[in-house]
């Protein structure tokens, strides 16, 4: 499924996870600088929906239906482009809040595969149309992926590998014209993440955010991850860690009564 509009080809941006939260805002970011974006995602009727959104703005957009775990469907994304110039890793999220003595490894492997896996399929199978690009790489992934706290365990787990990753392809493919951005958000409020996580549990995902007055919205991500992109290309932000101003850790944060 796609749409697109009628204007000059431009840059190119992959955005996985593109249905919800930080990759939709991600998305509308992209699109109004000027890339023609490729919103890709499992439910087919949201990014269709956003694409037919930037399309009616003027902006160049496709929806294309894609799990990142599956390897064999991101191969056959992967055909279409000869050249990519950005890809957005956005793809992942969390499930559970459980100490390591009970928590489901059903769980631990889900989020390995989204997370982990997910992003290894996407960052291989577009390697060389990037490559081609003098493109840019980006990795979202979490202060999790810095910092351990109780609960978190498997998340963590996933969020560690992922900016491992991204630290040694970034080493890896040192003198290639393709860059490697790995975001860390740490606590951001979107409509879905905390509620996957506990569930649709809306007392406990409510819980996340009490007395938080300001946490970092999907839209304070997607900015930062436009500019990161924006550079000129032979700047690489390696790293970059953002939070709200109220959280000073992943266990310390400043909560009004």
């Amino acid at each position: 499924m796609s749409a697109a509009s009628p204007s000059t080809p431009s840059r190119t941006a992959v955005v996985t996870g593109a249905s919800s939260g930080i990759g939709a805002a991600t998305a509308r970011h992209l699109a109004a600088a000027g890339h023609r974006v490729v919103l890709a995602a499992r439910r087919t009727e949201r990014i269709a929906a956003l694409a037919a959104e930037l399309v009616e703005a003027g902006q160049q957009a496709e929806a294309h239906a894609l799990d990142v775990t599956d390897r064999a469907a991101v191969d056959a994304f992967a055909e279409r482009f000869e050249t990519l110039e950005v890809l957005v890793n956005n793809a992942g999220g969390a499930l559970g809040a459980d100490p390591v003595a009970s928590g489901d490894p059903e769980d631990w492997r889900r989020m390995y595969e989204t997370n982990v896996l997910g992003t290894l399929h996407t960052t291989q199978a577009l390697l060389p149309a990037l490559t081609a690009g003098e493109g840019t790489v980006v990795v979202l992934s979490s202060t999790a992926g810095l910092a351990t706290y109780e609960g978190g365990a498997g998340y963590v787990a996933a969020k560690h590998a992922q900016h491992v990753l991204a630290e040694t392809l970034r080493l890896e493919i040192v003198g290639s014209p393709v860059r490697v951005i790995e975001i860390a958000p740490g606590m951001v409020r979107t409509d879905e993440f905390a509620l996957t996580r506990f569930r649709g549990d809306e007392e406990k995902a409510a819980r996340v955010y009490a007395g938080v007055a300001e946490p970092l919205t999907a839209d304070d991500v997607a900015d930062t991850i436009a500019w990161c992109v924006s550079r000129p290309s032979h700047v690489n932000v390696d790293l970059l860690v953002v939070r709200p101003r109220a959280q000073a850790s992943n266990t310390k944060v400043h909560r009004e009564p």
